[in-house]
């Protein structure tokens, strides 16, 4: 089997496919600024592992700053040292990189360097493949091919990115100095996450976002929440923006651009970051020499199990259907080897959860209330607030609450809805609860440690049968 692309999707893909006995080769040709190769992908190298990473050191500063007097804690001359901040999460990104080459040689995967493409596809069903690394190029042959190849940035049309003034994610995680002022584009989780971070290192930051309503996928409540902690914090955001004209210099950036009721504004800022969303990484695949295509979007149409249209070839992760999330490319890396395998494995996508690593988090699995409504499904609601846990308030961390929704007359959990500190944590509790297709009632009846945030979940479970305990 051969594995192209080698982000969470390909690598877990040729892990597991190596477990189940699989010869597996993966072809990857990231390389890092000084050239070294790179095994993990956007995830690893320029995504959610350094991205984190940032996020959790300039909230160390923040609290420094305003938060450690709240416990008695006095600091005085709290400076940043961005260089070592940086280097931090260099440090994080060698260690998971080296990690994944570690995993491949204990399972015996084979790494190819260079960028795979399509060479051919035999009558007899083997697929050959080209790794091409510079000027060599060399052919290999396997009868299961996993397309892996990701997602990049979605680049504003006649505006260079630099990665030095105009920056997409990549480039906004290696800042040599901190903006004054800071320009985003794109209100959406990159936006929002990167702004986050410098912000609490000194940036004043503005975002600006086309659509008219904020996190438009979360459920209101949740995003109306949000909006009021982010606007407390000093994040400032336009919706509905209309951008025009956006001219760069050696200093600085300028952003034309109608608000929503349609009067001309102007942005001037030291730095931008265009956050608008990701494209699928499906051109020079050579996709046309084994019969296949993208669709207008870019990407490689597959069936419920990730198989193309042609025997024998796969797709998964940010290139098909679906949330470009990381762990949703890694089920599906699980699922395609156990295909491969001949087993018969499944993924209930309404099960996969999403996560805004903000502060505070926003985390949320199924439906929506506006999704369930325009379904026409009766349903039930129960919401607790972090403000009545001993936990929350002991870390300092009262924000936001938890919100249940289950079905009316079956009381099945329908969606778990999540603003708060470690929100990506408690998540997974109502991820497995929907797997096993759990009734609110059920949570509530589980018993949860104390003093723990967990203990929201259970009192939002209980609250949907207008039955909580502490409130």
């Amino acid at each position: 089997m051969i594995v192209i692309g080698s982000g969470p999707g390909g690598y877990i893909a040729a892990i597991r496919a190596a477990q189940l006995g699989k010869t597996v080769a993966c072809i990857e040709e990231w390389k890092d600024p000084s050239g070294k190769p790179r095994l993990g992908g956007t995830c690893l190298n320029v995504g959610c592992i350094p991205s984190k990473a940032l996020l959790a050191s300039s909230e160390h500063f923040e609290q420094a700053q305003h938060d450690l007097a709240d416990h008695g804690v006095n600091v005085k001359g709290v400076s940043l040292d961005l260089a070592k901040m940086i280097g931090r999460k260099a440090a994080i990104v060698d260690k998971f990189t080296g990690g994944v080459e570690f995993l491949f040689r204990k399972n015996k995967v084979t790494w190819i360097k260079g960028h795979g493409k399509f060479k051919g596809r035999a009558a007899d069903g083997v697929v050959t493949v080209e790794a091409i690394e510079g000027k060599d190029a060399k052919s290999y042959t396997a009868r299961n091919v996993i397309i892996a190849t990701g997602s990049k940035a979605r680049h504003l049309p006649n505006v260079p990115v630099d990665n030095k003034i105009v920056s997409d994610n990549e480039g906004a995680l290696s800042f040599d100095s901190v903006p004054k002022t800071l320009a985003v584009i794109g209100a959406g989780v990159i936006g929002l996450e990167l702004g986050s971070v410098w912000r609490r290192v000194g940036a004043e930051v503005t975002l600006l976002e086309a659509l008219p309503t904020f996190l438009g996928t979360v459920d209101e409540a949740i995003a109306k929440e949000a909006a009021k902690q982010f606007n407390k914090q000093g994040l400032a955001i336009h919706l509905g923006v209309n951008i025009g004209e956006i001219k760069t210099s050696a200093k600085g950036v300028s952003i034309a651009y109608k608000d929503r009721d349609g009067a001309d504004q102007k942005l001037d800022a030291d730095r931008l970051i265009v956050s608008i969303g990701r494209v699928p990484n499906t051109d020079n695949l050579g996709l046309d020499a084994v019969g296949l295509s993208a669709d207008a979007r870019g990407f490689i149409p597959v069936d419920d199990q990730c198989r193309t249209s042609v025997p024998g070839i796969y797709a998964l992760g940010d290139v098909v259907r679906g949330p470009m999330l990381a762990h949703k490319a890694e089920d599906e890396g699980v699922m395609v080897a156990e295909v491969i395998d001949g087993q018969k494995p499944h993924i209930d996508y309404n099960c996969i959860p999403w996560v805004i690593y903000t502060a505070p988090e926003i985390a949320w699995v199924g439906k929506t209330e506006a999704q369930l409504k325009a379904e026409g499904r009766a349903y039930k609601t129960g919401q607790f607030p972090m403000t009545a846990n001993g936990r929350a308030l002991g870390l300092g961390r009262p924000e936001g609450f938890i919100k249940m929704i289950a079905d009316a007359n079956t009381d099945e959990l329908l969606g778990v809805h999540i603003i708060s500190v470690n929100a990506s944590d408690l998540i997974a509790e109502g991820v497995v609860a929907m797997e096993f297709k759990a009734a609110s009632e059920d949570i509530g009846m589980i018993s949860h440690p104390h003093p723990s945030l967990s203990e929201v979940m259970r009192e939002a479970a209980l609250a949907v049968q207008k039955r909580a305990l502490n409130m």
